[in-house]
This record gives structure tokens, sequence and C-alpha cells, in this order.
């Protein structure tokens, strides 16, 4: 973005998908900031990337380390959506760190992001007395799973707990699983409908539950978050960030 051109170009890939409608309509309520191109499949992000300021990916995971590729070539801010990596793309995503900013998070929402704060706080607090579990619910076109917000509300239970979270997690139950262990953390799944994002965390101890959670019921509201993400990493140095710093959370 130079002085003499206010406006923050964003590039958005995976125009044509859920949060790429959602960002193209919601872009126009974000003062400053100007929509410089459209990319899906079959267009070129090269070829864009001279005409932008900051790209917004939300096209999906397999094509992840490919635009980050190109946006380090091209020292270009970046902010991730997509979930669903696996450990080498997420190994090639983070050597880019040191070329360029990137806001890497599994939710953009505000209210989320707050339940991951209110998630660490709460384990903290209570202690080893109480079991935790994590259920989420989403629509059913949704392809991975669990979603990336469930993942990261059990890394933060797992930390909090000093686990190594592929120890630990329980993806469902059934048959005669035995009684319940008190250092597995449930994690479970629900699909269905056009449920955009539900996540709860559950702590249950003696004589009492506490849950803790979250509903979405548009995507405008992740959509807002990553395009305030976008303003926040344009002016930010090269690293790794996610929306608790963009919120000032940490």
């Amino acid at each position: 973005m130079s002085p003499e051109d206010p406006m923050l170009r964003i590039i958005i890939v995976g125009a044509r998908g859920r949060m790429g409608q959602a960002l193209i309509k919601c872009l126009p309520q974000h003062a400053g900031l100007q929509l410089a191109a459209q990319i899906d499949q079959g267009d070129d992000l090269a070829v864009a990337l001279p005409g932008g300021d900051v790209v917004i990916d939300f096209s999906a995971h397999a094509n992840t380390v490919a635009v980050a590729a190109l946006c380090a070539q091209n020292k270009k801010p970046l902010v991730i959506g997509t979930t669903g990596h696996t450990d080498t793309d997420t190994y090639e995503i983070k050597l880019l760190k040191s070329k360029i900013p990137i806001v890497w998070a599994s939710n953009f929402s505000t209210g989320v992001n707050m339940l991951f704060w209110l998630t660490r706080k709460a384990a903290e607090i209570l202690g080893t007395d109480y079991d935790l579990e994590v259920v989420e619910m989403h629509h059913r076109l949704k392809k991975d799973a669990p979603s990336g917000t469930a993942k990261s509300l059990a890394e933060i239970l797992a930390e909090v707990r000093r686990f190594k979270l592929a120890e630990v997690a329980r993806h469902g139950r059934a048959g005669v699983v035995g009684e319940r262990t008190g250092s597995e953390i449930g994690v479970h799944s629900i699909r269905g409908g056009d449920v955009v994002g539900d996540h709860t965390v559950i702590f249950a101890g003696p004589g009492e539950r506490l849950e803790l959670t979250h509903r979405a019921s548009s995507r405008d509201t992740f959509a807002n978050g990553a395009l305030r993400a976008a303003r926040w990493v344009a002016e930010k140095k090269p690293g790794l960030y996610d929306m608790q710093d963009v919120l000032g959370l940490k």
C-alpha cells in the first residue's frame, strides 16, 4: 500500500466458495479496503499478485502451500483461513514466516477467539478434577473433521494439562471402551443441515458441569474477522500470527 493510495487492495483466493462469497459481500463495509482480484480454480494468482497488497486464502488446504509460497516470493502478507492441513503442509507454511507476515487461524470470529481465551482460563482454574470434552457441529458439506476450531480447543486443553493431544484425544466412542480415563480429551464431530458452526467445550466434574458454547449463525462473522486480520497484517513484520494477536488477547 503506497502513501499515494490509502486503499488496501485485497486478493481473495477461493472466491467462488462460501467464505469467498462472504468476504466479497462484507468487504465494502470496511473503509479503506478494496477488492483487487477474485481467484479460484483456473485463475492465475501469480498474475494478480502485483495488483494486490494482502492475500486472503479460503480455498482448500491442498492449495495453501502453493499460495503461501507465491505470496512469499512476491512479499505479500497472507491471511490463511483453510483447515485440514497435513503435518508436512504445516511445516512448509511455517518456514515462510521469516519472509512475510502471516495470520493463520482456525477461526476468525471474535466470539470464537474469546471462547479460546475462556477455555484456557477455565482449564487453568478448574484443574484436573474435570473431564474434558469438545463437541462441534457443521453443515453436511464440510469435508474435514474435526473442525479446525475444535482442534484448536482440544490443543488448548491439552496444553494446559501438559499432554500431547495426539496421545490423549478420543475421537468418538463405540463398543465396550471401558471407563473414561482422567487424561483423555473427547472430540466429537456432528454433521448435518446448513449449520454454520457450533462449538462446545464441556468441563464435567463431580456434582456439576460447565459448558462454554459458541454458535455462529452467519459466515459474515468469519469474513469480517478475516478482513480485520488483513488490515492488521499489512503493517506487520514477517512472522506467524493468529487472531489472538489481531484482537490483542495475548
